[in-house]
């Protein structure tokens, strides 16, 4: 069961309804910048950590300013797309509502989902550089760390989603062996605590380097994460190994 912070009292509370009932997640952003961003990502994050588990879930961007740039630039990361949450109300019987927020930014009654501030980047893709890049480069902090995305940091990201997706495609043409039991329950020991995308990315750092791990379970362990991490770590499936 994913558990998350309410920034409002610092506990954990569960994601989740106790009888699956739907979850409303819903972003509330300030105009087209980098925390904005972040929180479209977060939301994302929550929307499919939920649909792991079994939660079925609505996805509301809440925001007057900049939505078609901020839309655009979501969708460039990865985010899946939100409905407008200016008309949304409710009715629909969730008996969940998470609010994911910026650092001092909107007060919502009920769960707050709090995401520290970027510097450094602006949104959308640096230089043409893939956009999941960035994704990866913000994946590798908790949310609640203030982040500063630089040129350092994106290359690394960038070497790293390289070399994971040659890994795959190469792993691809090995015969397929089930995830470790041990493997998976630490993949969502780390998602299922708050959201650990750092965690997640250990655990995969870890499947890596084992040299007792079959490629074909190191297949299907990144295929398995990246149903949360939306990095498109399949991408280079078809390629010579």
């Amino acid at each position: 069961m994913l558990r998350i912070t309410d920034a409002r009292t610092g506990q954990p509370v569960d994601a989740a309804p106790a009888r699956r009932g739907l979850t409303r997640v819903e972003a509330h952003t300030q105009g087209f910048d980098p925390t904005s961003l972040r929180v479209l990502l977060v939301a994302d994050l929550l929307v499919r950590a939920l649909e792991l588990g079994g939660t079925p879930v609505w996805a509301l961007l809440t925001g007057e300013r900049q939505r078609a740039e901020l839309r655009a630039a979501g969708a460039a990361l990865g985010v899946r797309p939100l409905e407008d949450g200016r008309d949304a109300g409710t009715g629909l019987g969730e008996a969940q509502v998470l609010h994911v927020v910026r650092e001092g930014g909107a007060a919502p009654d009920g769960v707050r989902v709090a995401v520290a501030p970027v510097r450094g980047q602006a949104p959308g893709s640096p230089g043409g550089a893939d956009p999941s890049v960035l994704r990866l480069a913000l994946l590798t902090h908790p949310r609640s760390a203030h982040v500063g995305i630089g040129p350092a940091a994106l290359a690394d990201a960038g070497d790293t989603l390289d070399r994971w997706r040659r890994g795959v495609a190469a792993w691809a043409h090995r015969p397929s062996r089930p995830i470790p039991d041990t493997v998976r329950a630490d993949l969502r020991t780390a998602w299922e605590d708050d959201l650990d995308t750092p965690g997640v990315l250990s655990v995969l750092r870890a499947v890596e380097t084992d040299p007792d791990l079959a490629d074909g379970a190191r297949f299907e362990t990144y295929a398995y994460a990246d149903r949360l991490l939306g990095l498109d770590l399949t991408r280079e499936l078809g390629s010579p190994a």
